[in-house]
């Protein structure tokens, strides 16, 4: 009986160390597809099987690079999450998590994160060591640009720009991206970032304890969180405006629709316990995926399409009448 009690806590531990490296948040790696469909679109390169098989090499190390950051952000943040109402259940808070099985578990998911990305190319595996860095900077101390107000949301969400980047490497390492694409999907996690901080903080709801679990809540407010959001949210359908009208103008008929979806995602965030706080759950908000989904048909259908009247937005000419 005592050995049958201890080989279940063994167990228990081992999926503590899986659970911190979220391989559940793997959902979010889904933000590298849009660099690859950019880049084919772009370049004219053919989707052919050699891509897939980058692409299939290239998810799995992004999934490893981004669980390495999960470990080392839940061992160093596990003195904050007891403060959080939800997060103060993680395994590092509650269990008995050793930091050299930690240090063992971020190394080892570094070596197949790099192993993968050199089946890629050399470009493919600088973006994921510089998604690697970005997890040093975000969490480990004297940098650690979680607890800067304003620094915190943009040092975040250049993830999301590195993974455009790792998407488009995906494909060629002949070309660069354009930087108004680049800064247009930095801006939109800038969004998603500062929106799921202000979903958070109200969640938490007295600033004293808020304060306590993430350092930068110490200096936000809810009505500066709302207000950095509108920001974020006008800076990246700027720059994303700015990559349609260069380079396919047929997108712009999208624009409404894609204000549409910032409006939405901000619209969820004044819930009670809303997903927005956990991004890997959106998939339970029904009416959020059929909004995309239908988005995504729509861009797919104008990338694809050439409507000669859409010219007339990049016309320089007087009209006369």
């Amino acid at each position: 009986m005592l050995e049958l009690w201890r080989r279940v806590r063994k167990l228990n531990q081992l999926k503590g160390y899986i659970k911190i490296a979220r391989p559940d948040h793997w959902v979010k790696n889904a933000f590298i597809v849009p660099g690859v469909i950019i880049a084919e679109l772009l370049t004219g390169k053919v989707l052919d099987s050699g891509v897939v098989i980058r692409f299939i090499w290239g998810f799995m190390a992004t999934c490893f690079i981004a669980s390495a950051n999960y470990v080392i952000n839940e061992w160093l943040d596990a003195k904050f999450d007891k403060y959080h109402p939800t997060k103060k259940n993680r395994p590092v808070v509650v269990s008995n998590i050793k930091f050299h099985w930690v240090m063992v578990e971020y190394a080892l998911l570094i070596v197949l994160g790099v192993v993968c990305s050199i089946q890629v190319n050399r470009y493919f595996l600088y973006m994921e060591l510089w998604l690697l860095l970005m997890g040093v900077l975000y969490n480990v101390r004297p940098i650690r640009t979680k607890d800067i107000p304003y620094i915190d949301v943009l040092s975040e969400s250049l993830n999301n720009l590195i993974r455009l980047l790792i998407g488009w490497f995906i494909i060629t390492e002949a070309y660069q991206p354009p930087s108004s694409v680049l800064v247009g999907y930095w801006m939109s996690g800038a969004f998603l970032m500062a929106t799921k901080r202000y979903a958070e903080y109200r969640m938490i709801g007295d600033p004293e304890i808020a304060g306590k679990y993430r350092k930068s809540f110490q200096y936000y407010t809810e009505h500066s969180l709302l207000v950095s959001a509108f920001f974020y949210a006008m800076s990246a359908t700027f720059f994303l405006g700015i990559f349609m009208l260069k380079y396919k103008i047929e997108l712009l008929i999208a624009m409404p629709f894609v204000f549409g979806l910032f409006c939405f995602y901000l619209y969820l965030s004044f819930k009670e316990d809303s997903a927005v706080q956990k991004p890997e759950k959106l998939y339970k908000e029904k009416g959020l995926l059929v909004y995309i989904i239908i988005l995504i048909v729509l861009i797919a259908v104008l990338m694809y399409s050439r409507i000669p009247a859409m010219d007339y937005f990049v016309e320089t000419m007087l009209i006369n009448v």
